[in-house]
């Protein structure tokens, strides 16, 4: 039997997504320019917004570009930003840009990952933190929060997984909330059902000023911290869901380590 679709009304999602900010309908009309009345009628289908407005809308929401597409087609407009392929030409510049920061990190990991976090391209030193991942989990397409905590992934190596875990699971939480996406909260699920035999908790105590990344690399113990990276302004779904993450040396073991690993393997290169 053909699946039928049921379109929400414009004005209903309008309504949750500003509940889901938490925002008045007061504040989001004084923000927007257009009188409570009108933004009341809308909401509750007595009045059907123009394509401006749905624009103005979604982005004094600040709903991802994805979720403004939406927004417009069920107001009965076309969408307004497109979405491509990292390899279309017309982001040739943008991936060319990727590419330099990731080489730029050497000998230091980074990854580049999607909404999903699907991991979109990496950096030959990323090779330290997933090394022991079962294959199957670096198979594309490859997730790198089932790399991270999977119990065949790189959970066994990490010295504090519980910390590490919660903040990774909060991110995705965030994440969840703030795009409403069920192809995120699906992930959440499943990740939160690993096995995790340490307090999903950081320690103050120790006087640590972020969350670390503790992990085994044979027989030395490296330490992470990592910054996280985005396009400024982007109008192009692809783009605009495009994180890199840099990780760093968190004491100077750490970086000596990585420097003298990324020598040997240029030397064997060489």
């Amino acid at each position: 039997m053909p699946v039928t679709t049921i379109q929400r009304p414009v004005g209903e999602l309008i309504r949750q997504w500003r509940e889901r900010r938490r925002i008045s309908q007061l504040d989001l009309s004084i923000s927007a320019e257009i009188s409570t009345r009108h933004l009341s009628f809308v909401e509750t289908g007595r009045a059907n917004p123009s394509r401006d407005m749905v624009l103005r809308l979604g982005e004094h929401l600040d709903v991802p570009l994805r979720e403004r597409n939406q927004l417009l087609l069920a107001a009965g407009f076309a969408p307004a930003y497109r979405e491509s392929r990292l390899d279309d030409p017309g982001l040739a510049v943008a991936r060319a840009a990727v590419r330099r920061v990731l080489a730029g990190h050497e000998p230091y990991p980074a990854v580049v990952v999607d909404r999903y976090w699907n991991l979109v391209d990496s950096n030959e030193s990323i090779a330290v933190l997933t090394e022991g991942v079962a294959p199957e989990l670096l198979a594309a397409p490859a997730n790198v929060l089932r790399i991270a905590l999977h119990p065949e992934g790189m959970a066994p190596r990490v010295l504090n997984l519980g910390e590490w875990r919660a903040d990774l699971l909060g991110r995705l939480r965030r994440q969840v909330e703030t795009t409403a996406d069920p192809g995120l909260a699906e992930l959440l699920a499943e990740i939160r059902a690993y096995p995790c035999d340490q307090p999903e908790t950081g320690n103050p105590e120790r006087g640590e000023i972020f969350v670390p990344l503790r992990v085994r690399h044979g027989e030395a113990e490296l330490s992470f911290f990592s910054t996280i990276a985005t396009f400024g302004h982007p109008v192009e779904i692809t783009l605009s869901e495009l994180a890199i993450e840099s990780f760093y040396p968190a004491d100077d073991t750490t970086g000596e380590y990585l420097r003298q690993l990324a020598a040997s393997r240029g030397a064997a290169e060489g």
